[in-house]
């Protein structure tokens, strides 16, 4: 298959079969474009549409996102995870608004520099939202592409990596490179998926070497696997008159600049040295949580004060309505981790006894 063959069987099935109604495809900019491309970074399109929606409402312009506290831009992105990505977003507003006047730099090198960007997503945002002709090579067009020619090994090693860019530069047309650029995030994401590839309905099907062979799972190849260490952590749960006690992270690291119960090995000692005193303190049953590289096994300890301190016992700390935090939108406008509404949520049950006869907090 020629690559003008190929660009045409591509942009003939999009023109019918792709997708043309996402949020981001309407009313397209640079701006909207490159935080659709953050966001769907490692993370469906699904899970994806309600945060950009809430985010472009509360940020309708990088001028709006570079100004605002990266407090209020993380707790728009709690729950979606990998908030590296949300800190380097807030971060590359700034630095377009310091260097290049507020404005989304028209050159795919320039904008790869910029933090938390790269090459895939600049080519994403300069074909796209500017149409200049620039190859992607992000999950979806690797797995399209490495099926197409078999290409053997793990596109994180150079060998493969070097070589399925190689073939995303000969494919990518002159001409609608938007369209191309979308039709093959579409054809990874709906027909050349993971697991169950619809290879029959795939305008790329006659010419696929791996589908041919009857193998098209084996491609890409798989990263080596390697054992995810295990961390331990215990959190306070740190509770008096129906409220909790959180600290905010600091900004780099896991949870980075979220809000979280303060971690401690020595739960009496952690309390003694602050002068607060326990009526009451129970050990949860323990949570898991996995990240990218490693599992966390969370073991909670419930702790109820016998009288609320008269000050808070860091900078960073606060008390939060225990019943607040198990709305999701409240949760999501602090800045919780997903492990900590299930933490949240775990404490209001142990509660739920003396709490039955209160009054509801209001928002």
């Amino acid at each position: 298959m020629t690559p003008n063959q190929f660009q045409q069987a591509v942009l003939t099935w999009f023109d019918h079969h792709g997708r043309k109604d996402l949020p981001w495809q309407q009313d397209i900019t640079p701006y909207r474009v490159w935080v659709s491309e953050i966001m769907l970074q490692q993370t469906q399109v699904s899970a994806v549409i309600p945060y950009f929606q809430r985010f472009m409402a509360s940020f309708p312009i990088l001028a709006d996102l570079a100004a605002a506290p990266l407090d209020q831009v993380l707790a728009h992105w709690s729950g979606l995870g990998y908030y590296a990505r949300a800190r380097n977003l807030h971060k590359c507003a700034q630095v377009v608004m310091e260097e290049h006047d507020g404005q989304l730099p028209r050159d795919t090198d320039a904008l790869a520099e910029l933090p938390g960007i790269g090459r895939s997503t600049a080519g994403a945002i300069a074909s796209i939202s500017m149409g200049l002709r620039a190859p992607i090579l992000d999950g979806n067009v690797k797995r399209v592409l490495a099926r197409l020619h078999a290409v053997d090994g793990w596109p994180g090693q150079s060998t493969a990596a070097n070589r399925l860019w190689q073939l995303a530069e000969r494919y990518t047309p002159q001409e609608r490179c938007n369209h191309y650029t979308q039709a093959m995030m579409d054809l990874g994401a709906t027909l050349c998926t993971r697991s169950k590839p619809r290879c029959g309905d795939c305008p790329l099907a006659s010419a696929c070497t791996a589908s041919a062979q009857g193998n098209p799972q084996d491609y890409p190849g798989k990263k080596p696997r390697a054992e995810k260490p295990v961390r331990e952590s215990t959190m306070l749960l740190i509770e008096h008159g129906e409220q909790i006690y959180l600290e905010q992270r600091p900004p780099s690291g896991i949870w980075g600049g979220l809000w979280c119960p303060p971690q401690a090995e020595k739960p009496g000692q952690w309390l003694a040295e602050r002068g607060w005193r326990a009526a009451e303190t129970q050990t949860l049953p323990p949570l898991r949580h996995t990240f990218t590289h490693f599992h966390l096994d969370i073991t909670p300890v419930w702790v109820r004060l016998e009288k609320m301190p008269a000050q808070v016992a860091e900078a960073g700390g606060g008390w939060y309505k225990l019943r607040q935090l198990n709305r999701p939108r409240a949760a999501q406008q602090l800045g919780l981790p997903a492990p900590i509404v299930k933490l949240a949520k775990q404490l209001l049950a142990l509660q739920a006894p003396l709490l039955a006869n209160s009054p509801a907090p209001s928002l």
